[in-house]
């Protein structure tokens, strides 16, 4: 799912690589409740925490909050990397909030609400000082997606731990980048599956996949819950995966072996690629009889990235998400309508040819 992360009353995000220690709000005063951070050592470590809900969520609030920490810590010298984690047990971003879009006046909002997610992603992406992505839970949607811009994810081995973009089923797709990183990131073959069934991945199968850098033991119980004593754990060794990417003990990207090099170079043949579209979007239409247009927009959208970019990746992105999602939210009552007239015909039609039988 997209996201909002410029919101009226929110700080500006510095541009990369300029960063200014000057605040209009002094962040001792600023009270939040969604985000919350501390320094360790030159670590920032920050969790989130919705605290009216049992899951985190991309709402309004965490996201205006969340742009206003990551002001603060680029902006911070002293700070040389990031741990961003949940302090919920058993959830890191179970997505969207689905207020956001009814919300919306028009189609054009819901586009905005995108490509704004898109931009704070690529800023995430490009940090200056890397972001650890510390992953208990689910990890979904727009969850997903921030992690993915992230340099560096660790996950739990716990069996609440799933990731996926399960935005296919709601008849959306992944709408902050998600179509773009994904390929790139665990190849093309990976990514549509990922996409296209919407089926969450376990930590296990993620590391073999490239979603995940490394996987960390859950903690059973002990002086506290197993839960909490888990979430701890993993900050911990968050933390010390942060500082060895800084001091270059630990590398952001492994070695690949033979048979990853082997696909990475058919990939980069045109004709390949042109083949896998084609297999990929004949398997859709067998199964779909085209009545489901996601799935057919997400092999578009992962298409027009790798082939003209990723702006025009982003662009088909939020063209479709808004579309869709403000037809879904604000007309659904229309669809009924439209449902309940066809079925009436239907049924008309049923009775005329009855009648002309029985004649």
């Amino acid at each position: 799912m997209f996201t909002l992360w410029f919101v009226t009353g929110s700080l500006p995000f510095f541009p990369i690589g300029h960063a200014s220690r000057n605040f209009t709000v002094s962040s001792a005063v600023l009270v939040r409740s969604h985000v919350s951070y501390e320094v360790k050592d030159d670590v920032a470590v920050i969790r989130i925490n919705n605290p009216d809900s049992k899951v985190n969520t991309l709402s309004i609030p965490m996201q205006r909050e969340m742009a206003e920490v990551m002001n603060e810590v680029w902006a911070n010298g002293a700070v040389k990397s990031v741990v961003l984690i949940s302090s919920k047990p058993g959830c890191f971003i179970a997505g969207a909030d689905i207020n956001m879009i009814q919300a919306c006046r028009s189609a054009e909002e819901v586009t905005a609400l995108s490509q704004e997610g898109q931009k704070m992603f690529e800023k995430i992406e490009k940090s200056p000082i890397p972001i650890v992505a510390a992953i208990n839970g689910s990890c979904l949607g727009g969850g997903l997606e921030f992690a993915l811009a992230c340099q560096y994810r660790v996950a739990t081995k716990s069996r609440k731990t799933v990731l996926g973009t399960p935005e296919v089923m709601l008849g959306l797709l992944p709408g902050a980048g998600g179509t773009q990183r994904l390929p790139k990131m665990v190849g093309l073959p990976s990514a549509f599956d990922v996409m296209l069934t919407g089926r969450n991945i376990r930590a296990d199968k993620a590391k073999k996949m490239g979603l995940v850098h490394q996987l960390v033991d859950p903690l059973g119980p002990g002086l506290k819950d197993s839960d909490v004593r888990t979430v701890e754990y993993l900050e911990e060794v968050a933390v010390g995966f942060a500082k060895g990417i800084v001091n270059k003990s630990i590398p952001l990207t492994k070695r690949k072996g033979i048979m990853q090099k082997l696909q990475d170079y058919a990939m980069g043949i045109p004709f390949v690629r042109q083949q896998i579209y084609k297999t990929v979007t004949k398997r859709v239409m067998n199964q779909t009889k085209g009545l489901y247009p996601a799935p057919l927009k997400i092999i578009e959208c992962v298409k027009a990235g790798l082939e003209k970019g990723s702006e025009a990746g982003y662009l088909e992105e939020s063209q479709y998400i808004s579309y869709r999602a403000y037809l879904s939210t604000h007309q659904g009552n229309t669809y009924k309508l439209w449902a309940v007239l066809l079925l009436l015909l239907l049924s008309f039609i049923y009775f005329l040819n009855y009648c002309c039988y029985i004649c």
